[in-house]
């Protein structure tokens, strides 16, 4: 079940370093596509940072709409992510091509991947002089959302979740690490 995320705790949906997923649309346009830099960068508002390339068919849609979506996928769309990290918006529609369901979300400006375990919706903050030096994006969190079975009370629970719900973490070439185990630093 997907549930709302207090917008004060939006953060920690990424504060682990997971690889995400980038969507936006622009008119009747729409793609999404793999990202490994993505961190939160405040708490309240929640703002985000994200590393999109400028050759990137995304990053077009992101300049035009003013909007992104972060989803956090999970171990069981690690052939998703490959693929939306190694194919081009410019060649084809990804999301059509790879039969990518996209959630139905009122309150969310921008796609939403189905299947992820967390979700952002976002309005940009820009700035022009670094998007255009560094390839770096910043956005406040306007909407979040969790899976409940890996993620409430605002914090990840993938001890009791099964592995395929864990989130990914890219190494290179279509290699990942899973999240592990969590170890409590108050012992």
């Amino acid at each position: 079940m997907r549930v709302p995320v207090e917008l004060s705790k939006a953060y920690r949906l990424l504060n682990h370093g997971p690889t995400v997923l980038i969507s936006a649309e622009y008119g009747i346009q729409r793609n999404a596509m793999a990202c490994a830099w993505a961190m939160p960068l405040d708490f309240d508002p929640p703002k985000v940072a994200v590393v999109i390339d400028r050759n990137t068919f995304t990053r077009g849609l992101v300049e035009s709409s003013g909007r992104l979506a972060i989803s956090v996928p999970c171990v069981a769309q690690a052939r998703i992510v490959t693929l939306l990290g190694t194919h081009s918006g410019h060649e084809q529609d990804k999301l059509a091509a790879y039969e990518i369901q996209v959630l139905d979300e009122p309150l969310a400006q921008s796609p939403l991947i189905a299947g992820c375990v967390a979700w952002l919706d976002c309005v940009l903050i820009r700035r022009p002089e670094i998007e255009q030096a560094h390839d770096l994006f910043l956005a406040e969190v306007t909407h979040a959302w969790a899976r409940t079975r890996v993620f409430s009370n605002g914090r990840w629970h993938f001890d009791t979740a099964t592995d395929s719900l864990r989130t990914l973490h890219h190494v290179a070439g279509g290699h990942y690490f899973a999240t592990g185990q969590e170890v409590d630093g108050h012992r």
